[in-house]
């Protein structure tokens, strides 16, 4: 047989099997239908797009109830695709929605918040160093006024309710004398909010209370409980269970401060603060300021090393400041002292001390005396006494000095005892230092530090009150201030840290 004769024969016979096997997924005319993609994979054929999503609203009452919504949506990651073909291979609604129900999330519509996490001090140093791209995260409400007014209630726990209305209300009274005017509040983060269908196994938040929560605590889950003791403070309970007394009352808004009674058998929640925005306030605050003495030695050099009379005592003086102060989260990182009025001058200390080394001490190089510890008895580091940052516990991290700020940048510090410089040099997170040994055990601390502005070595003797140093912002530092510790034992060395502020 001629081969061109086999090859129609062949042709014919496959056409006529089409034919008489029934084959009717081929039609003779092009169609319009949609193709269903979930991940990227296609899933099949359906006839109509709307029919197929009205079927996924009708069979989820259940999304509808809970959330209150009237419409559920397809997923996100689901596309469906107009697509013209011959085929007449279709799937149901139903067949296309039991392949997706138990693989990916339905959606509803809601809003996404867009919101830059906070930066801690090593995620700035990070950036810096490496130019990380800042990092998101993303809350999903299903109204705007959820998220918006679940901030403002987080923003009243580290701004007093009253001050933060009347500033929104434009009611706050004129300084007669001394007081704050608040002059800008606004969150530092970069804050988007978009429109947008919400995959419902997002944590959507619906009630004001648990987002503000979030917001405040980094978690929704429940904060640790205490029940309070017969003898128990709040500043005890607070530092016992490392936090801070503004912290402690954050998490207990029944008490009103720090003096506040508690009772045996009362239980306290004890929340660490982890804010998921930065609350910036910029206040105008004129006050009264307590100007400490100088302490001023004299020596007599026929009294032995160690001999010490106070010729004069010294009293504090006092100004009334006027300063632009900046917040964030409640805590001062920057204050800038403005104008300054001296009402009361200062009395400066005035100490004769022995100047003649017994043989003894001059053999052995010695000659420095004993340095006194009590309270009263220490001399201020700074020429102001703003503190911005108490010693103690603070976001779960432990603050080992008390911040002292407005002075200005380059203002002087002094030695708050006599004794001889053991560190002077510059570290990470102190930026520039000076470390004293006063020879009694304890030790004095001077961080952050202008560059330029360490004014004595190690080796160097020092007397009480003689300037060291100058204010400064290098380290981990915010803003201008004086990190000033006190330790018993050397630094970071097997010594303890102990709160400056009873020396005082």
């Amino acid at each position: 047989m001629n081969k061109n004769i086999k090859i129609i024969m062949t042709i014919l016979l496959l056409f006529s099997l089409v034919i008489t096997t029934g084959f009717t997924n081929i039609n003779t005319e092009p169609q319009t239908v949609y193709r269903v993609y979930l991940k990227g994979k296609s899933l099949g054929l359906i006839k109509s797009k709307s029919s197929f999503e009205n079927y996924i609203d009708k069979q989820q009452e259940e999304i509808k109830r809970k959330y209150g919504v009237k419409k559920v949506y397809v997923p996100t990651d689901l596309d469906i695709v107009k697509e013209t073909t011959f085929s007449n291979d279709l799937k149901t609604n139903k067949q296309i929605y039991n392949e997706i129900k138990d693989t990916s999330p339905f959606t509803i519509d809601g809003y996404v918040v867009k919101i830059r996490t906070v930066e801690t001090k090593n995620d700035r140093n990070r950036e810096k160093d490496k130019k990380e791209q800042p990092k998101y995260q993303n809350i999903y409400v299903l109204k705007k006024e959820v998220f918006t007014n679940s901030i403002e209630k987080a923003a009243k726990s580290f701004i007093k309710p009253e001050d933060y209305d009347n500033f929104a209300n434009d009611t706050q009274k004129e300084i007669q004398d001394t007081g704050t005017i608040i002059e800008a509040i606004y969150i530092k983060n970069k804050i988007t909010i978009k429109k947008t269908k919400i995959p419902v196994d997002k944590n959507i938040y619906e009630s004001e209370d648990m987002l503000s929560k979030y917001l405040l605590f980094g978690t929704t889950e429940d904060q640790a409980k205490y029940t309070i003791k017969d003898g128990d403070t709040i500043s005890d309970v607070a530092f016992n269970n490392k936090i801070s007394v503004e912290e402690f009352l954050i998490a207990n808004p029944d008490l009103q401060d720090e003096n506040s009674l508690l009772s045996p058998g009362q239980v306290v929640t004890l929340g660490i603060l982890k804010p998921q925005f930065s609350l910036v306030e910029e206040d105008h605050v004129v006050k009264r300021e307590q100007k400490k003495y100088t302490t001023v030695t004299r020596y007599d050099n026929n009294q032995l090393v160690g001999y010490e009379k106070i010729l004069q005592k010294g009293s504090a003086g006092e100004n009334k400041v006027t300063q632009k102060v900046q917040k964030i989260n409640g805590e001062t990182v920057n204050a800038v002292t403005t104008a300054t009025e001296v009402i009361k001058e200062p009395v400066n200390e005035i100490v004769l001390k022995g100047g003649k080394k017994s043989s003894y001490s001059a053999y052995y190089g010695g000659g420095y005396g004993t340095v006194v510890a009590t309270k009263g008895q220490w001399g201020w580091p700074a020429s102001c006494s703003s503190v911005s940052s108490p010693f103690g516990w603070r976001w779960g991290s432990f603050h080992d000095g008390t911040d002292i700020n407005g002075c200005g940048y380059g203002s002087n510090i002094f030695a708050a005892q006599s004794g001889t410089v053991v560190q002077s040099g510059s570290k990470y997170d102190n930026g520039q230092f000076i470390t004293i040994d006063h020879h009694n055990g304890y030790y004095s601390m001077y961080a952050h530090l202008c560059n330029g502005c360490r004014y004595v070595k190690a080796g160097d003797y020092v007397e009480k009150g003689q300037v060291i140093g100058g204010m400064g912002q290098t380290g981990f530092a915010t803003g201008v201030h004086l990190h000033f510790a006190i330790w018993k034992g050397y630094p970071y060395r097997g010594g303890v840290a102990l709160n400056a502020m009873q020396f005082y």
